[in-house]
Formats: structure tokens, sequence, C-alpha cells
């Protein structure tokens, strides 16, 4: 049916990937924003908000982000192409690249938006997500990876999660690796499929019908169970490659897990050698948060190097972002959402206590209480304004019937 022809109900539904979120649960996402938003700006991030489309080479493949089929493209008058964002942290290396070229010490900046990406509509996945992140440049110290994790931790801890872990991992291993190999590009395309797919026997196939090395076949095969113990799956990996960009890697996470130690955070991390990214743009350090009941990540993030400076300024620079959306799905699964009623007091009145009501309304605005005030209707009862109360999940009904002070109407207990 086109879109012309479409009725009034219809209109009502809204695409697929996307939903309208209201009342209590629109609360609790925008609280859940706040709270990540306050522990961001309490390590020393300042806002920065970026425009919700921009040109398309901004996010192009050579960027390292999603695919191009993966985008909402349109064109403006000009017919130059236009995309709905698909990741902000490309959005903001070029204002970085802009407006901080001259800068050499650390940049601090955060945001909260939305970002969009063309999946099949089968996957049963948000088209539109929220998210809440925070960008480091000009500081490519281990401390600085370090940080950027244990605020992930802050981050969760603070928006009321008590159980997940953080999986990190380092880009360079997989790199150094293939390149030690070999492997051309749709080889290690392969590979890096099979590896996230934590597809042990899969991997072992592959590597059989190319030539490989027998240390290094030995590391591919182990590296999907290189989890937890970093010392000695670190030792592993060390006696069987040659590769610079490897043991560098190996020597960074090492150097992160001490410090994350002293945070006091060890019991949320996992070290995870086989880790990948479907972002290319990663360089370093990249990591991943989860929790039980929940197949996505609450969080992901990681050193990006070499991303600002295809926007003409070279820094190093690492990122984090909170999937709002996900981190609501998991504290609701987990039953963490404090009782609660949308709040305020409903100040039900009748026309002849209108200045009394109007006179207690203003006063107690001014001491910070959310006050509605509400003209009692003679064809309605003050029990189906106790109901209404309840549907508009307010706190308290006050009715200013008669006398100098309203009366407290009793309402139902609150129901989660």
């Amino acid at each position: 049916m086109s879109e012309a022809n479409r009725t009034g109900t219809e209109l009502l539904h809204t695409p697929g990937g996307v939903r309208d979120i209201y009342g209590l649960e629109c609360l609790r996402k925008l609280t859940l924003e706040k709270k990540a938003h306050e522990v961001m700006t309490s390590y020393g991030f300042h806002d920065i908000a970026t425009p919700t489309f921009e040109f398309f080479d901004i996010f192009s493949r050579e960027r390292g982000t999603v695919q191009s089929k993966e985008m909402f493209k349109f064109f403006d008058r000009g017919n130059n192409t236009l995309v709905l964002r698909p990741d902000m942290t490309p959005s903001i290396a070029r204002c970085v690249a802009k407006y901080f070229k001259e800068e050499t010490m650390p940049i601090r900046l955060c945001y909260t938006g939305q970002t969009f990406v063309n999946t099949d509509k089968y996957q049963g996945k948000l088209q539109e997500v929220t998210q809440v992140g925070a960008e480091l440049f000009n500081d490519d110290t281990s401390d600085a990876d370090a940080e950027m994790i244990a605020l992930v931790v802050d981050c969760l801890l603070k928006c009321g999660l008590k159980e997940f872990q953080i999986e990190v991992g380092h880009a360079g291993i997989f790199k150094g690796l293939v390149e030690e190999a070999g492997f051309d590009e749709e080889a290690a395309e392969e590979l890096r499929r099979l590896i996230v797919a934590k597809n042990f026997f899969g991997v072992e196939e592959f590597l059989e019908e190319l030539t490989v090395a027998e240390p290094l076949k030995e590391i591919f095969v182990k590296l999907p169970e290189l989890l937890d113990d970093l010392s000695e799956n670190s030792a592993y990996v060390r006696e069987r490659t040659t590769s610079n960009e490897v043991l560098e890697a190996l020597d960074r996470l090492e150097k992160v897990e001490e410090i994350l130690d002293i945070y006091g955070f060890s019991e949320y991390i996992t070290i995870d050698l086989s880790m990948l990214s479907g972002y290319s743009y990663y360089t370093g350090v990249i990591f991943r948060a989860y929790t039980y009941g929940n197949g996505e990540a609450l969080a992901t993030g990681g050193r990006y190097d070499k991303l600002v400076k295809q926007f003409g300024v070279d820094m190093s620079a690492i990122g984090l972002v909170l999937v709002a959306d996900q981190m609501m799905l998991a504290l609701s699964r987990q039953n963490l959402f404090e009782d609660t009623r949308l709040g305020g007091t409903i100040l039900l009145y009748p026309p002849e206590n209108r200045d009394k009501a109007i006179r207690f309304a203003e006063e107690h605005r001014k001491n910070g209480k959310v006050v509605r005030l509400l003209r009692k209707s003679s064809k309605k009862s003050l029990e189906e304004y106790k109901a209404y109360a309840e549907r508009m999940g307010a706190e308290m009904l006050l009715y200013y019937e008669k006398g100098d002070e309203p009366e407290v109407c009793q309402l139902p207990e609150l129901r989660r």
C-alpha cells in the first residue's frame, strides 16, 4: 500500500526497528542517561553535540564504520549524499580535527545521542539506538585505556547493574598474527568470522587448508580459549610468535590489567585474547560489557589512534559507548528498577477555590516541588480522579474542597 493510501489507523504504527517510549519507561531511560552522564562529567568530560545527519563520506568504509547498505541515505538539494549517523565516533573525530587541531594536551568529550543502522527487519534489532558515550583524545597511555574501562564499570554500577563482566582485548593481537602468517584479506576475514563465532573446529579445519607455521596454527586454534588468566595465556602466545605488534599488545594488556586492579575493578574484568571488533578503525585495547539475560553488549569501546588522522589531524584517541536501550532491557529483566511513580502532586480544586489552589501550587513550585493543577468537573467523582492520578503515576492527589489547606486523597499502593 502506498504512503498516500494509508488510513489513519495504519499511521498509528511505527516503522520496523523504531518504537515509542513514554510514561514510566521514558522516565527511567532519561534517569539512566542522566546517571551515566553524571559519572562521565565527574571524570572531567565535557558535552558535545553533533548533527543527526552528515555527509556520507564521514562514515565511509575507509573510516572503518558500518557498511554502506546499513546506512539510511538521502540527498540534499545539491545532490550530496547524506546519512543518518550510524556511529557517533567518526562525527566526534571530525569535530576534534576541526575545532581542536592545535591542541596537544588531552581533550575529554561526552555525549548523549541517537544512532541509526538499517539492519535487516528480520533480525529483530532496533534501528534507532540511544548512546551515552565519552571520547578521550591526545592521551595514548595505558592509564587512559584503564581509566576508560574503569569509567564503564562506574557507569554500570551507578545505573543500578550489579552483575556484569567487561571483556577486554587488543586489536593488535589478531592483526599481528594474521600479518605474521601472511594471510590475504579474504583468508583473514574468514578466520575473523570463525573466531568471533568461537568456532574451535572451524578454525582448525580452515587452517588445515592453508600453509601456516605450526606455532602460529597453535595460537589460532587456542585463541578462542585464551580467557581470564592473562599471565598464563600471554606466556603461551609469547612462546609461539615473533610479531612485535602482538608482543606490544600483550605488554599493553598486562599494564592495563595492573592499573584496573588499583581501581579495585578486577572482579568485573575478563581478558580475552581472541576478542575482535566489528569496527576496523580500532587499533589498540578494545572492550565490551555483558550481563546475564542479554545477548547484546551493554557497552563497547576501544582505542582508535588513526581515525582522527583521516580528517587531517594526527592524534591518539580512545572512546566508549553505553547502549541505553540494552541497559534498560538488562535492568528490567533483572528486576533492578526501583519501585517508583512518575512523580509529582495533582492538586484538584473546584472553581470557587481556584485562587487558593494557584497560590498553593506557586509556593510549592518555588520550593522545587512538582504540582499539576486540575479543576474538578462536577460530572466526575473523586474516585475517578483517584484512578486518573494512579494512571498518571502521581505520588499524591490533593483536593482543595474547603478550608485553607487541601486534603490528601489516599491512592492505591505503589505497584512495580
